[in-house]
Protein backbone atom coordinates (compact mmCIF):
# COMPACT_ATOMS: atom_id res chain seq x y z
CA UNK A 1 0.00 0.00 0.00
CA UNK A 2 2.39 2.75 1.10
CA UNK A 3 6.17 2.71 0.67
CA UNK A 4 7.06 5.38 3.22
CA UNK A 5 9.07 4.11 6.22
CA UNK A 6 6.96 3.82 9.36
CA UNK A 7 8.04 5.41 12.63
CA UNK A 8 9.03 3.20 15.56
CA UNK A 9 5.92 2.95 17.78
CA UNK A 10 7.12 0.16 20.03
CA UNK A 11 7.67 2.40 23.07
CA UNK A 12 4.42 4.38 22.84
CA UNK A 13 2.39 4.31 26.08
CA UNK A 14 -1.26 3.28 25.89
CA UNK A 15 -3.65 6.18 26.46
CA UNK A 16 -6.42 5.56 28.96
CA UNK A 17 -8.81 7.83 27.02
CA UNK A 18 -8.28 6.23 23.60
CA UNK A 19 -11.86 4.94 23.46
CA UNK A 20 -13.59 8.06 24.80
CA UNK A 21 -16.08 9.56 22.29
CA UNK A 22 -14.19 12.85 22.26
CA UNK A 23 -10.89 11.12 21.55
CA UNK A 24 -12.51 9.07 18.78
CA UNK A 25 -14.00 12.21 17.23
CA UNK A 26 -10.65 14.01 17.29
CA UNK A 27 -8.92 11.00 15.76
CA UNK A 28 -11.41 10.85 12.90
CA UNK A 29 -11.14 14.58 12.24
CA UNK A 30 -7.36 14.19 12.07
CA UNK A 31 -7.64 11.24 9.66
CA UNK A 32 -9.95 13.10 7.33
CA UNK A 33 -7.75 16.20 7.36
CA UNK A 34 -4.86 14.03 6.17
CA UNK A 35 -7.06 12.49 3.48
CA UNK A 36 -8.18 15.94 2.34
CA UNK A 37 -4.57 17.11 2.10
CA UNK A 38 -3.61 14.07 0.03
CA UNK A 39 -6.61 14.39 -2.28
CA UNK A 40 -6.08 18.12 -2.81
CA UNK A 41 -2.43 17.58 -3.69
CA UNK A 42 -3.35 14.95 -6.27
CA UNK A 43 -6.09 17.08 -7.80
CA UNK A 44 -3.65 19.94 -8.26
CA UNK A 45 -0.83 17.83 -9.65
CA UNK A 46 -2.60 15.40 -11.97
CA UNK A 47 -5.13 15.65 -14.78
CA UNK A 48 -8.63 14.23 -14.65
CA UNK A 49 -7.84 11.60 -17.28
CA UNK A 50 -5.22 10.16 -14.91
CA UNK A 51 -7.28 10.35 -11.71
CA UNK A 52 -10.34 8.84 -13.41
CA UNK A 53 -8.55 5.70 -14.57
CA UNK A 54 -9.96 2.48 -13.12
CA UNK A 55 -7.45 0.99 -10.71
CA UNK A 56 -9.40 -2.17 -9.96
CA UNK A 57 -12.85 -3.63 -9.39
CA UNK A 58 -13.16 -4.82 -5.80
CA UNK A 59 -16.18 -5.95 -3.89
CA UNK A 60 -19.21 -3.88 -4.74
CA UNK A 61 -17.60 -0.82 -6.32
CA UNK A 62 -15.02 0.54 -8.73
CA UNK A 63 -11.72 1.78 -7.30
CA UNK A 64 -10.38 4.74 -9.27
CA UNK A 65 -6.84 6.08 -9.31
CA UNK A 66 -7.85 8.94 -7.02
CA UNK A 67 -9.09 6.44 -4.43
CA UNK A 68 -5.80 4.54 -4.39
CA UNK A 69 -3.81 7.58 -3.29
CA UNK A 70 -5.48 7.66 0.14
CA UNK A 71 -5.19 3.98 1.02
CA UNK A 72 -1.76 4.32 2.63
CA UNK A 73 -3.01 7.29 4.67
CA UNK A 74 -5.86 5.18 6.05
CA UNK A 75 -3.74 2.12 6.80
CA UNK A 76 -0.99 4.13 8.50
CA UNK A 77 -3.64 5.85 10.61
CA UNK A 78 -5.11 2.53 11.76
CA UNK A 79 -1.72 1.07 12.60
CA UNK A 80 -0.99 4.15 14.68
CA UNK A 81 -4.33 4.07 16.51
CA UNK A 82 -4.05 0.34 17.15
CA UNK A 83 -1.03 1.02 19.35
CA UNK A 84 -3.61 2.38 21.82
CA UNK A 85 -6.56 0.04 21.17
CA UNK A 86 -7.10 -2.96 18.86
CA UNK A 87 -9.64 -2.13 16.16
CA UNK A 88 -11.33 -3.51 13.08
CA UNK A 89 -11.25 -1.39 9.92
CA UNK A 90 -14.07 -1.83 7.42
CA UNK A 91 -13.51 -0.14 4.06
CA UNK A 92 -13.76 -0.90 0.35
CA UNK A 93 -10.57 -1.98 -1.37
CA UNK A 94 -8.29 -2.12 1.68
CA UNK A 95 -7.42 -5.79 1.49
CA UNK A 96 -7.18 -8.00 -1.56
CA UNK A 97 -6.87 -11.07 0.65
CA UNK A 98 -10.03 -10.29 2.64
CA UNK A 99 -13.05 -10.14 0.35
CA UNK A 100 -15.23 -8.90 3.21
CA UNK A 101 -13.26 -5.64 3.46
CA UNK A 102 -12.23 -6.09 7.10
CA UNK A 103 -8.74 -5.80 8.56
CA UNK A 104 -7.88 -6.04 12.25
CA UNK A 105 -5.19 -3.83 13.73
CA UNK A 106 -2.64 -4.71 15.03
CA UNK A 107 -2.49 -7.15 12.12
CA UNK A 108 -3.38 -10.68 13.13
CA UNK A 109 -5.35 -9.68 16.24
CA UNK A 110 -8.48 -11.85 16.65
CA UNK A 111 -11.61 -9.84 15.88
CA UNK A 112 -13.13 -10.59 19.28
CA UNK A 113 -10.27 -8.68 20.94
CA UNK A 114 -10.96 -5.45 19.03
CA UNK A 115 -12.51 -2.67 21.10
CA UNK A 116 -14.42 -1.13 18.21
CA UNK A 117 -15.23 -1.23 14.52
CA UNK A 118 -14.27 1.68 12.29
CA UNK A 119 -16.17 1.91 9.01
CA UNK A 120 -14.76 4.36 6.47
CA UNK A 121 -15.37 5.68 3.00
CA UNK A 122 -12.22 7.74 2.43
CA UNK A 123 -13.69 9.43 -0.66
CA UNK A 124 -17.45 9.34 -1.09
CA UNK A 125 -18.16 11.07 -4.37
CA UNK A 126 -15.03 10.12 -6.29
CA UNK A 127 -16.78 10.39 -9.65
CA UNK A 128 -17.53 14.07 -9.23
CA UNK A 129 -14.27 15.01 -7.54
CA UNK A 130 -11.89 13.27 -9.92
CA UNK A 131 -13.19 15.56 -12.68
CA UNK A 132 -12.98 18.54 -10.30
CA UNK A 133 -16.74 19.06 -10.66
CA UNK A 134 -18.08 18.95 -7.11
CA UNK A 135 -16.94 18.27 -3.56
CA UNK A 136 -16.68 14.72 -2.32
CA UNK A 137 -16.80 13.74 1.37
CA UNK A 138 -14.64 11.63 3.63
CA UNK A 139 -16.87 9.55 5.90
CA UNK A 140 -16.18 7.60 9.09
CA UNK A 141 -18.22 6.00 11.84
CA UNK A 142 -17.18 4.09 14.95
CA UNK A 143 -19.22 1.48 16.80
CA UNK A 144 -18.38 -0.75 19.78
CA UNK A 145 -17.36 -4.18 18.52
CA UNK A 146 -20.48 -6.33 18.82
CA UNK A 147 -19.20 -8.99 16.47
CA UNK A 148 -20.35 -9.67 12.91
CA UNK A 149 -23.82 -8.30 13.64
CA UNK A 150 -22.57 -4.80 14.49
CA UNK A 151 -24.74 -2.46 12.41
CA UNK A 152 -25.35 1.16 11.47
CA UNK A 153 -27.54 1.75 14.53
CA UNK A 154 -24.58 0.84 16.77
CA UNK A 155 -22.44 3.75 15.54
CA UNK A 156 -21.85 6.22 18.38
CA UNK A 157 -19.38 8.65 16.76
CA UNK A 158 -19.42 9.88 13.17
CA UNK A 159 -17.43 12.49 11.28
CA UNK A 160 -17.59 13.70 7.69
CA UNK A 161 -15.19 16.16 6.07
CA UNK A 162 -15.64 17.97 2.78
CA UNK A 163 -13.09 17.23 0.05
CA UNK A 164 -13.42 20.35 -2.10
CA UNK A 165 -12.64 21.02 -5.74
CA UNK A 166 -9.44 22.92 -6.42
CA UNK A 167 -11.05 26.34 -6.90
CA UNK A 168 -12.77 26.16 -3.49
CA UNK A 169 -11.05 27.51 -0.38
CA UNK A 170 -13.77 26.82 2.23
CA UNK A 171 -14.60 23.31 3.43
CA UNK A 172 -16.98 22.01 6.08
CA UNK A 173 -16.50 19.40 8.79
CA UNK A 174 -19.48 17.83 10.59
CA UNK A 175 -19.56 15.42 13.51
CA UNK A 176 -21.85 13.86 16.07
CA UNK A 177 -21.51 11.90 19.28
CA UNK A 178 -24.63 9.85 19.99
CA UNK A 179 -27.10 11.80 22.12
CA UNK A 180 -25.22 15.11 21.96
CA UNK A 181 -26.52 16.66 18.75
CA UNK A 182 -24.66 17.51 15.55
CA UNK A 183 -21.87 20.07 15.34
CA UNK A 184 -20.00 21.62 12.45
CA UNK A 185 -17.35 24.08 11.46
CA UNK A 186 -16.23 25.75 8.25
CA UNK A 187 -12.50 25.94 7.63
CA UNK A 188 -10.66 28.45 5.48
CA UNK A 189 -8.09 26.26 3.73
CA UNK A 190 -5.92 29.27 2.87
CA UNK A 191 -5.60 30.72 6.37
CA UNK A 192 -6.52 27.77 8.58
CA UNK A 193 -9.25 29.78 10.33
CA UNK A 194 -12.24 27.81 11.60
CA UNK A 195 -15.79 29.08 12.02
CA UNK A 196 -18.19 26.93 14.10
CA UNK A 197 -21.81 26.78 12.99
CA UNK A 198 -24.89 24.87 14.08
CA UNK A 199 -26.46 22.64 11.41
CA UNK A 200 -30.14 23.46 10.86
CA UNK A 201 -32.28 21.25 8.62
CA UNK A 202 -35.21 22.84 6.80
CA UNK A 203 -38.37 23.31 8.84
CA UNK A 204 -40.60 23.67 5.78
CA UNK A 205 -43.79 21.63 5.99
CA UNK A 206 -44.02 20.97 2.25
CA UNK A 207 -41.77 20.65 -0.80
CA UNK A 208 -42.86 23.82 -2.61
CA UNK A 209 -39.88 25.79 -3.92
CA UNK A 210 -37.45 23.33 -2.38
CA UNK A 211 -35.14 20.46 -3.34
CA UNK A 212 -36.41 16.89 -3.00
CA UNK A 213 -35.37 13.78 -4.90
CA UNK A 214 -34.71 10.07 -5.17
CA UNK A 215 -31.29 9.03 -6.47
CA UNK A 216 -31.00 8.07 -10.12
CA UNK A 217 -27.29 8.50 -10.64
CA UNK A 218 -26.72 5.60 -13.02
CA UNK A 219 -28.64 3.73 -15.72
CA UNK A 220 -31.02 1.02 -14.55
CA UNK A 221 -34.80 1.28 -13.92
CA UNK A 222 -34.63 5.06 -13.72
CA UNK A 223 -38.11 5.25 -15.26
CA UNK A 224 -39.50 3.68 -12.09
CA UNK A 225 -37.71 6.22 -9.90
CA UNK A 226 -39.00 9.04 -12.09
CA UNK A 227 -42.55 7.69 -11.92
CA UNK A 228 -42.45 7.55 -8.11
CA UNK A 229 -41.04 11.07 -7.87
CA UNK A 230 -43.52 12.58 -10.32
CA UNK A 231 -46.52 10.92 -8.67
CA UNK A 232 -45.31 11.95 -5.22
CA UNK A 233 -44.99 15.63 -6.05
CA UNK A 234 -48.24 15.55 -8.05
CA UNK A 235 -50.14 14.36 -4.97
CA UNK A 236 -48.49 17.17 -3.03
CA UNK A 237 -49.79 19.79 -5.48
CA UNK A 238 -46.63 20.47 -7.46
CA UNK A 239 -48.53 20.41 -10.76
CA UNK A 240 -51.55 22.47 -9.68
CA UNK A 241 -50.23 25.31 -11.82
CA UNK A 242 -48.67 23.78 -14.94
CA UNK A 243 -46.88 27.01 -15.78
CA UNK A 244 -44.80 26.95 -12.59
CA UNK A 245 -42.03 24.69 -11.28
CA UNK A 246 -42.59 23.86 -7.60
CA UNK A 247 -40.00 21.18 -6.72
CA UNK A 248 -36.34 20.93 -7.73
CA UNK A 249 -34.08 17.91 -8.24
CA UNK A 250 -30.34 17.77 -7.54
CA UNK A 251 -28.47 14.53 -8.23
CA UNK A 252 -25.43 14.80 -5.94
CA UNK A 253 -23.40 11.63 -6.60
CA UNK A 254 -22.33 11.26 -2.98
CA UNK A 255 -24.47 9.81 -0.21
CA UNK A 256 -22.50 11.80 2.34
CA UNK A 257 -23.11 14.88 0.21
CA UNK A 258 -26.84 14.15 0.12
CA UNK A 259 -26.93 13.88 3.90
CA UNK A 260 -24.98 17.14 4.17
CA UNK A 261 -27.54 18.95 2.00
CA UNK A 262 -30.29 17.80 4.36
CA UNK A 263 -28.32 18.59 7.51
CA UNK A 264 -27.61 22.22 6.56
CA UNK A 265 -31.09 22.95 5.21
CA UNK A 266 -30.49 22.87 1.46
CA UNK A 267 -32.68 19.82 0.75
CA UNK A 268 -36.00 18.80 2.25
CA UNK A 269 -36.21 15.15 1.20
CA UNK A 270 -33.69 12.73 -0.18
CA UNK A 271 -33.64 9.00 -0.68
CA UNK A 272 -32.06 6.14 -2.53
CA UNK A 273 -34.04 3.00 -3.43
CA UNK A 274 -31.53 1.40 -5.80
CA UNK A 275 -30.92 -1.54 -3.47
CA UNK A 276 -34.59 -2.51 -3.74
CA UNK A 277 -34.60 -1.92 -7.50
CA UNK A 278 -31.66 -4.32 -7.82
CA UNK A 279 -33.45 -7.06 -5.87
CA UNK A 280 -36.85 -6.71 -7.59
CA UNK A 281 -36.64 -9.35 -10.34
CA UNK A 282 -40.25 -8.75 -11.37
CA UNK A 283 -39.59 -5.19 -12.59
CA UNK A 284 -38.97 -4.45 -16.27
CA UNK A 285 -35.61 -3.30 -17.55
CA UNK A 286 -32.08 -3.84 -16.35
CA UNK A 287 -31.46 -3.15 -12.64
CA UNK A 288 -28.99 -0.51 -11.44
CA UNK A 289 -25.42 -1.76 -11.42
CA UNK A 290 -24.54 -0.10 -8.12
CA UNK A 291 -26.32 0.80 -4.89
CA UNK A 292 -25.46 2.35 -1.54
CA UNK A 293 -23.27 0.27 0.79
CA UNK A 294 -23.09 0.69 4.58
CA UNK A 295 -19.84 2.67 4.34
CA UNK A 296 -21.57 5.20 2.05
CA UNK A 297 -24.09 6.05 4.74
CA UNK A 298 -22.00 5.48 7.87
CA UNK A 299 -22.45 9.14 8.93
CA UNK A 300 -26.24 9.08 9.05
CA UNK A 301 -25.88 9.50 12.82
CA UNK A 302 -24.91 13.14 12.14
CA UNK A 303 -28.11 13.69 10.19
CA UNK A 304 -30.24 12.13 12.92
CA UNK A 305 -28.52 14.11 15.65
CA UNK A 306 -29.19 17.28 13.62
CA UNK A 307 -32.91 16.47 13.49
CA UNK A 308 -33.16 14.76 10.09
CA UNK A 309 -35.25 11.58 10.12
CA UNK A 310 -33.43 8.73 8.36
CA UNK A 311 -35.24 5.43 7.77
CA UNK A 312 -35.31 2.27 5.74
CA UNK A 313 -38.12 1.94 3.18
CA UNK A 314 -40.35 0.37 5.84
CA UNK A 315 -39.95 3.39 8.11
CA UNK A 316 -37.67 1.62 10.59
CA UNK A 317 -34.15 2.76 11.56
CA UNK A 318 -31.26 1.59 9.40
CA UNK A 319 -29.78 -1.57 10.89
CA UNK A 320 -27.63 -2.84 8.04
CA UNK A 321 -24.49 -4.65 9.15
CA UNK A 322 -21.17 -2.84 8.90
CA UNK A 323 -19.61 -4.30 5.77
CA UNK A 324 -18.75 -3.53 2.17
CA UNK A 325 -21.04 -5.76 0.14
CA UNK A 326 -24.61 -5.33 1.43
CA UNK A 327 -26.88 -2.93 -0.46
CA UNK A 328 -28.84 -0.30 1.47
CA UNK A 329 -31.97 1.67 0.58
CA UNK A 330 -32.73 4.75 2.66
CA UNK A 331 -35.06 7.72 2.96
CA UNK A 332 -34.44 10.99 4.81
CA UNK A 333 -36.87 13.76 5.72
CA UNK A 334 -35.69 17.17 6.94
CA UNK A 335 -38.28 17.27 9.75
CA UNK A 336 -41.22 15.34 11.26
CA UNK A 337 -43.86 17.36 9.40
CA UNK A 338 -42.36 16.41 6.05
CA UNK A 339 -42.14 12.79 7.06
CA UNK A 340 -45.80 12.77 8.09
CA UNK A 341 -46.78 14.20 4.72
CA UNK A 342 -44.50 12.23 2.40
CA UNK A 343 -44.11 8.82 4.01
CA UNK A 344 -47.68 7.49 3.52
CA UNK A 345 -47.58 8.39 -0.17
CA UNK A 346 -44.16 6.87 -0.66
CA UNK A 347 -45.10 3.66 1.13
CA UNK A 348 -48.10 3.26 -1.17
CA UNK A 349 -46.08 3.98 -4.32
CA UNK A 350 -43.35 1.55 -3.28
CA UNK A 351 -45.97 -1.11 -2.68
CA UNK A 352 -47.53 -0.53 -6.11
CA UNK A 353 -44.16 -1.26 -7.70
CA UNK A 354 -43.63 -4.31 -5.50
CA UNK A 355 -40.69 -2.77 -3.66
CA UNK A 356 -41.99 -3.39 -0.13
Amino acid sequence: MGQNPRPDRSRRPVRSDSWSPERVRDRLISLQAAIRETVTANLRSQQADVLSQVATERGGDTIYALDVHVESVLLDFCEDWAEEQPLILIAEGISEEDEEGRVTFPRGTPEKEAAFRLIVDPIDGTRGLMYDKRSAWSLAGVAPNRGAETNLADIIVAVQTELPVTKQYLADILWAIQGRGAQAERQNLLTGERYPFTPRPSQAADLHHGFAMLSEFFPGRRAIVADIQDRLVAELGAFDDESRVRVFNDQYISTGGQLYELIVGHDRFNGDIRAHLMRARHLPGLPPGLAVHPYDICTELIAREAGVIVTALDGQPLRDRLGVDDNVSWLAYANPALRARLEPILRRLFAEHGLT
